[in-house]
């Protein structure tokens, strides 16, 4: 799979365009945040 085919989400804390990574494959629907700094930061958010 070519990287500009990848899913993409938007972090809903940075607002950062974070895409599709293979050790998210078992679990892409429940990733919200692109980085284990953004998830700690969660009750921050917009």
């Amino acid at each position: 799979m070519k990287k500009a085919n990848l899913p993409f989400k938007i972090c809903p804390i940075c607002k950062f365009r974070f895409s599709w990574r293979k050790k998210w494959a078992k679990n892409w629907d429940e990733v919200k945040y692109c980085s284990e700094k953004c998830r700690s930061n969660k009750n921050k958010e917009i």
